[in-house]
C-alpha cells in the first residue's frame, strides 16, 4: 500500500522489564519477531525508532531499517513522530505505531487495520479482542476498551473509553485492547501538539489524550489477543506460546 509507514518504538529502559526488546524467544530477540511481523504485513515501509544504539545495530544487522531518536521522549508516540517528521519528512498518509513488545501479532491484522484507515473514517484506528475470563477483567495490565457497538462481526466501532480497572460490571461492548495504533497524517500531527491529558497521566494510557480532545478512534476486532510483554511473567507466557 502506498504512503503507509509502520514505525516501531523500542527502548531498553523499560521500568517493569529492562532490556525487554533483546529478550530471546525461539533464539531470536523479541524486537526481531516484531520487525518480521511488520514486514510480513506488506503494507508499507517499516522503521524501528529507538534511542538505543544496541537496538539500532541489531535491526540493521538483520536487514531492517532503524533510526536513532532522542532519549527524552515521554511516550512511544512522540518517538514515532520524530521519525515521521525527520526521516519521512511528514509524507506518509497513514502511520502505524506498532508496539515493540507484541511478538506474536498476526501480520494479517496489520493489513486489515491499514485497509480500514484507507477509508478515511476516523482519526485513529486500533484493535481489540474478546475478554476471555474473570482474571483478564480484573487484571490491571489488561487495557480495556469500551466501544459504541459490537465489533465481533469483524466490523469497526467507535471507541468510547479506555481503562485498566473498573468498580462496575463490564459493559457487553468492552474488549481487550491491543496496543497498535494507526494515525492519519493530520491526526498524528494534531495528537503530538496536544499536552498530555489528565486521564492519560492518571491511567497511563496515551489514547486518552486523543479521546479527551474529541478525536475519533475506531476499534476493529481480532480473533485472538496477542500477548503484550510487560513483565517477566508475560515473557514466560509468550515463550510457552511461541516455542511450542
Amino acid at each position: 500500500m502506498d504512503n503507509i509507514a509502520i514505525i516501531i518504538p523500542s527502548r531498553l529502559n523499560a521500568e517493569r522489564l529492562p532490556n525487554k526488546p533483546l529478550k530471546l524467544i525461539k533464539n531470536k530477540e523479541m524486537i526481531l519477531h516484531v520487525l518480521d511481523a511488520a514486514k510480513d504485513s506488506d503494507v508499507g515501509q517499516v522503521i524501528v525508532a529507538t534511542p538505543d544504539q544496541e537496538i539500532l545495530e541489531l535491526i540493521e544487522k538483520h536487514d531492517g531499517q532503524a533510526v536513532l531518536t532522542s532519549n527524552k521522549h515521554e511516550t512511544g508516540t512522540d518517538r514515532v513522530y520524530e521519525v515521521f517528521k525527520k526521516k519521512l519528512n511528514s509524507k506518509p498518509e497513514i502511520i502505524i505505531n506498532f508496539q515493540g513488545d507484541m511478538p506474536n501479532l498476526n501480520p494479517n491484522v496489520i493489513k486489515n487495520l491499514a485497509k480500514h484507515m484507507k477509508k478515511n473514517l476516523c482519526d485513529i484506528g486500533t484493535l481489540a479482542s474478546r475478554i476471555e475470563n474473570k482474571h483478564e477483567e480484573k487484571d490491571f495490565n489488561v487495557v480495556k476498551v469500551l466501544t459504541e457497538n459490537s465489533i465481533e462481526n469483524k466490523s469497526f466501532a467507535k471507541a468510547i473509553n479506555f481503562f485498566r480497572s473498573s468498580n462496575e460490571p463490564l459493559n457487553k461492548y468492552t474488549y481487550h485492547h491491543v496496543g497498535i495504533y494507526a494515525f492519519t497524517n493530520k491526526a498524528l500531527i494534531r495528537y503530538v501538539s496536544l499536552k498530555r491529558s489528565k486521564l492519560e497521566v492518571e491511567r497511563k494510557l496515551e489514547q486518552m489524550r486523543a479521546l479527551e480532545d474529541k478525536m475519533k478512534i475506531d476499534v476493529g476486532y481480532i480473533d485472538s489477543c496477542p500477548l503484550s510483554v510487560d513483565t517477566e511473567a508475560d515473557l514466560k507466557a509468550i515463550k510457552k506460546i511461541m516455542e511450542n
